[in-house]
């Protein structure tokens, strides 16, 4: 690897917070089939071995992560959260961000095809440059670099998982059985402002009434709706008495 690809990959690497000990992991991480075949005489390795290794360490520390972030859902729940999160589609978002398309070696009919912008090209770039990561500096490397890079992803995720499962299903649920729609609101926060914690309560009529805790509103609503659904089960018959169930 000449002086000119080092430059180039400083580049990479200030994007990606992360500085390679052997940046020829990195470069192999970039280096796409199609420029392998074409170039036999550079005697490279193409990406497709760190790609492999880079999905099972990306898939193993998002699974850490949302094992200690969200100690209270399911196993179901998890697992909708990491599907949303180790997929096409947000990797190669992420890989789009980090401009990691510049960087790619590739052949010369690939490169004219557009394949700097494919999707999957790019989402199996990011994960070798993981599995670069990893085999430059372990797993503990490997999952502070994915916990910086992949939080925000981690967040939409758990959002969209809770969302659908939680808080839409209590108002299609409440609406088809109730004929009312559910009542949110602040109970208090409380904690520093860069810490804050919420305590929202849901009502559905005099029927039910939850409260749920979270780190924002959005969250603390999702768990009181979670709350709520799960009163909601318990009332027999469907059409029956109206008592309220109260769940704090």
């Amino acid at each position: 690897m000449n002086s000119d690809r080092l430059e180039q990959l400083a580049g990479l690497e200030k994007a990606l917070g992360y500085k390679f000990r052997d940046p020829t992991f990195l470069d192999c991480a970039l280096t796409h089939r199609s420029f392998a075949n074409e170039n036999p005489d550079v005697m490279t390795q193409d990406n497709e071995r760190l790609e492999f290794l880079g999905d099972a360490v990306l898939t193993l520390c998002i699974t850490d992560m949302l094992m200690k972030k969200f100690p209270e859902c399911s196993e179901g729940d998890l697992s909708k959260i990491r599907s949303s999160i180790v997929n096409e589609r947000p990797l190669a978002g992420l890989a789009r961000e980090l401009r990691i398309g510049d960087y790619l070696l590739l052949g010369k009919g690939e490169d004219i095809s557009g394949g700097r912008s494919k999707s999957s090209l790019l989402a199996n770039a990011l994960e070798a440059i993981i599995a670069a990561v990893y085999c430059d500096t372990g797993f503990a490397g490997a999952i502070d670099f994915i916990g910086k890079r992949f939080h925000p992803l981690l967040q939409a995720g758990a959002a969209g998982v809770f969302y659908r499962d939680y808080k839409t299903s209590l108002q299609e649920t409440t609406q088809n059985r109730f004929r009312v729609i559910p009542r949110y609101s602040v109970i208090r926060e409380f904690g520093p402002d860069h810490d804050k914690v919420f305590q929202i309560r849901v009502s559905i009529g005099d029927i039910v009434c939850t409260a749920g805790l979270g780190r924002n509103k959005k969250e603390a609503e999702q768990r009181a709706a979670k709350k709520a659904l799960e009163a909601i089960e318990k009332l027999t018959p469907p059409n029956g008495d109206n008592g309220e169930d109260v769940q704090e």
